[in-house]
């Protein structure tokens, strides 16, 4: 009976790194909107919650049948409507006698009751969650609770919702009441639970935004969607026949822009901070320093070598260019990487230009 258990258990452990890759974007954009930063617990929390109902939904639907065309149960219905049918099925296949207290422990073994056991431990930990982490009412929890199971039940009814042709496990009306008072004995044990773990709702009692750093991490989360919103930018610029598209688009995106929002483009608005100078208004000459340097130098040294390509110059030519762009940007990559392990170097655009990043 247990191993039946462990088989969907070790499949969501062996699957949630993956899981856990795909959810740390959405991750970092609501922890970086909502709180400004990242909280240790607060992560650690989030992802122990991923993993559990992992193996809350791998407990559901695995094992799967070997074909999607399976055959239909032998059942007159696929559901099961009356509650506290379980107690009518422990009390047949039990071996407990009432006046013998000694044979109590056989129900530890009979598949029965084990399944209506850990159709109760199988929402404890959602409850836990829900009072804990996210702070909700008892009347919440046991919507919530009722919500999953049903979530479940009907999974398992539809066949993974239509993917095999008939349900090869069934809707039963005791697992929707058994699920539900796991959850709230969970919620009933979130209270004993929280007077021993850090208060969620204290974490950020004494944090200062103003004195966080803005790590790599996020400023590169604002690049990429900076350059998801740019690329096709460049190629209407380039479609219109604008002159010099990259150096347009550069010089509206990253200084025109920023220069109306405060130190603000779309990916930076997205993690929540913004590029500040010598003074908290950030000027023109700041940001065509910093992004002068850095998309119009680093970034349109490497355009041009695109285009030269393009334009098939003499081979001996391209020989040089490629030589000289290959130690150029091995170059810019050391420089990036030696700042972004030493806390106390700057790029060197951020130098030249007395620009920084600052949490809004």
């Amino acid at each position: 009976m247990f191993s039946f258990y462990l088989f969907p258990i070790s499949y969501a452990f062996l699957t949630f790194p993956i899981a856990a890759v795909l959810f740390t974007l959405p991750f970092l954009i609501v922890q970086y909107r909502k709180y400004g930063y990242v909280h240790f617990y607060r992560a650690l929390l989030l992802y122990l919650f991923l993993l559990y109902m992992m193996n809350a939904v791998f407990l559901i639907i695995l094992p799967l049948p070997p074909s999607i065309h399976n055959a239909p149960p032998a059942v007159e219905s696929y559901a099961q409507w009356i509650p506290f049918h379980f107690l009518e099925d422990i009390l047949k296949e039990t071996a407990v006698v009432a006046d013998q207290p000694r044979t109590y422990l056989h129900l530890l073994k009979e598949r029965a009751f084990l399944q209506v056991f850990f159709n109760v431990l199988l929402t404890v930990p959602f409850g836990i969650f829900l009072r804990y982490y996210f702070r909700t009412s008892w009347v919440k929890c046991l919507l919530f609770s009722i919500g999953l199971s049903l979530f479940f039940e009907i999974t398992q009814v539809t066949g993974l919702y239509g993917i095999y042709d008939y349900p090869y496990r069934l809707f039963d009306v005791d697992d929707i009441m058994m699920n539900t008072a796991g959850g709230m004995i969970g919620y009933v044990a979130a209270e004993w639970l929280s007077s021993l773990l850090p208060k969620i709702e204290s974490l950020d009692d004494k944090v200062d935004l103003a004195a966080k750093r803005v790590t790599y991490t996020r400023r590169g989360l604002a690049f990429l969607f900076d350059w998801f919103v740019m690329s096709p930018i460049l190629a209407i610029l380039a479609v219109l026949n604008v002159p010099l598209p990259y150096a347009a688009g550069v010089v509206l995106y990253f200084i025109v822009l920023p220069y109306f929002t405060n130190g603000q483009t779309l990916g930076k608005w997205i993690v929540r901070i913004r590029l500040t100078g010598k003074s908290d208004k950030i000027t023109l000459y700041e940001l065509f320093v910093r992004y002068g340097l850095l998309y119009l130098f680093v970034g349109g040294l490497n355009q041009l070598y695109i285009r030269a390509g393009i334009e098939n110059l003499p081979d001996i030519l391209m020989v040089i260019a490629t030589f000289a762009m290959f130690l150029f940007n091995a170059w810019f990559a050391i420089h990036v990487l030696r700042c972004v392990f030493n806390r106390n170097r700057q790029l060197f655009y951020e130098k030249k230009s007395g620009t920084r990043h600052v949490i809004k």
